[in-house]
């Protein structure tokens, strides 16, 4: 109770003084029009349901909305970097996260628009919540990872998070999305208290909640007090359930697989982005996270991941759980570069998560596609998807690239993530978790290429579940294609990323 009444009394104080000192500009109005305009597209569309109702024009306002938010950051990067408030920072690195958050987003709305179906057919309940949902969870992901402070952590993880229970359960009719919602909100419920827990540890020894004010208060002492040291692994293990990382995983394979496809790919990639850039921008700004006992609980935390993530992922028959339990080794990579801290790991991070997005989004795509319209459960058995090439071919040379991918195989965008994090690793002598990622990639080729050569074989005594004929001619499947062509192409020549990626910078 002490901690709760200790943590809430700098909020009071943060927001008393905040009534006189805040003057909005031109600036600081331009640095935040990604935020302002998807929030202008909620209003917008919630009227619109609450007027009319309208799957279609739903949809086409939503993926407006977020288009428009998008081509504002070419604005915003004018202006960048600025702080706009005492809780939010726009800078290069917040706007690439933006822009891959709101590039995420519309391709999950698109999907979902495939995947409930038009009409009479599909989804049989309100069809257009789901788009205001994915809109809410958007938001709070552009909030998360433009804060500068604890308080703008928590306001943005939660706006991140409620929507996503929603999201979750929408297929009430499906008993597995019930129990997946459940399990995702008792979760993250623990997860917010660890991460309060956490906060009110490191406000007690920092006397700050600003990100840069507890690196100070930190670097001021030449050994981290322990209670920093523990407020920071707390909010550590609040964070990794919510980036599915070993032992806080337990909840993932359940809820990618009672979600529909389309909320699975939300998660695997909106959700988890934005946690984990929040994330790198308080370790790397806080001298704690580099030394001592919390760079150990990391390396152990990515070990872990890395080599349970791809062993459980072996033994699954269902394409989504493979794919989750995939995810949790994903991240366990990316810890290398957090652990490794410096050199290239604020870039290795920004081009892994880059690939990790289109490799993510291609492969709950062709689940999509293979489950649309809406029925009572996903095609997600790996049976079902025996065969597929000789049925549908050019879907099936999709998935194999976006399979290769994740493998880290040479000439895909996922060999250049990989690269770049082993690269970051063996700069700073971080052998054993060179090894661990090099030992669980050799793992993850037997389990992605048997879903290859599933795709190839013959089963004529099977039951055959397909995705329309001319799939891609729809939003969806033009979608589908486009992300495999990236996949490519970054693979060949990855450049462009690169220089992008460059420019990718923290604070002002």
């Amino acid at each position: 109770m002490a901690y709760s009444i200790g943590l809430a009394l700098p909020f009071l104080n943060l927001l008393q003084s905040g009534k006189s000192a805040m003057e909005l500009t031109i600036q600081h109005l331009s640095a935040l029009a990604p935020l302002l305009i998807t929030n202008l597209t909620i209003v917008v569309v919630m009227l619109t349901i609450a007027w009319n109702r309208n799957h279609l024009q739903t949809f086409m306002l939503s993926c407006a909305g977020l288009n428009l938010a998008l081509l504002s950051i070419i604005q915003a990067l004018k202006v960048a970097p600025l702080v706009v408030t005492k809780l939010m920072i726009i800078d290069n690195f917040a706007l690439l996260y933006i822009a891959l958050i709101l590039i995420a987003t519309i391709a999950c709305i698109i999907l979902a628009h495939a995947h409930i179906g038009e009409g009479s057919t599909g989804y049989p309940g309100n069809k257009e919540e789901l788009y205001l949902l994915l809109l809410l969870a958007a938001a709070g992901g552009i909030v998360l990872v433009s804060s500068q402070h604890l308080a703008e952590l928590l306001i943005g993880l939660e706006l991140l998070s409620i929507p996503t229970y929603g999201l979750v359960t929408y297929a009430f009719f499906n008993k597995r999305s019930l129990e997946a919602g459940i399990k995702y909100m008792v979760l993250s419920t623990a997860s917010s208290a660890f991460l309060l827990f956490g906060m009110a540890l490191l406000y007690a020894e920092a006397g700050s909640l600003s990100f840069t004010g507890i690196g100070h208060a930190i670097a001021a002492t030449k050994m981290p007090a322990p209670s920093a040291q523990l407020g920071l692994t707390i909010m550590l293990i609040g964070l990794s359930f919510k980036l599915s990382l070993v032992p806080f995983h337990l909840w993932t394979p359940d809820v990618y697989e009672g979600a529909p496809a389309p909320v699975a790919a939300f998660l695997a990639t909106v959700s988890k982005v934005a946690v984990f850039a929040v994330m790198v921008r308080l370790f790397q700004i806080s001298p704690a996270a580099n030394t001592g006992v919390l760079s150990n609980v990391l390396t152990v935390i990515a070990i872990a991941s890395i080599l349970f993530g791809n062993l459980l992922a072996l033994t699954q028959s269902n394409l989504k759980r493979l794919l989750s339990y995939s995810s949790i080794a994903h991240f366990g990579y990316l810890l290398i570069a957090l652990v490794a801290s410096k050199g290239l790991a604020v870039e290795a991070i920004c081009v892994y998560l880059v690939t990790y997005v289109l490799n993510s989004l291609g492969a709950f795509g062709v689940i999509t596609l293979m489950s649309a319209p809406f029925q009572d459960c996903d095609t997600d058995t790996l049976h079902t998807y025996r065969g597929l090439f000789w049925r549908r071919p050019y879907l099936t040379i999709v998935l194999t690239l976006i399979m290769l991918s994740l493998a880290g195989i040479p000439l895909t965008a996922g060999f250049i993530g990989k690269f770049y994090i082993v690269a970051t690793g063996v700069e700073a002598h971080e052998w054993w978790l060179v090894t661990s990622l090099v030992l669980g990639n050799a793992i993850s080729l037997f389990y992605y290429l048997r879903v290859m050569i599933t795709l190839y074989m013959i089963g004529p005594s099977l039951r055959y579940v397909d995705t329309e004929l001319h799939w891609e001619q729809k939003a969806g499947g033009v979608m589908l294609l486009a992300i495999a062509i990236f996949v490519f192409l970054l693979g060949v020549y990855p450049q462009p990323l690169l220089t992008i990626v460059r420019y990718t910078t923290l604070g002002a």
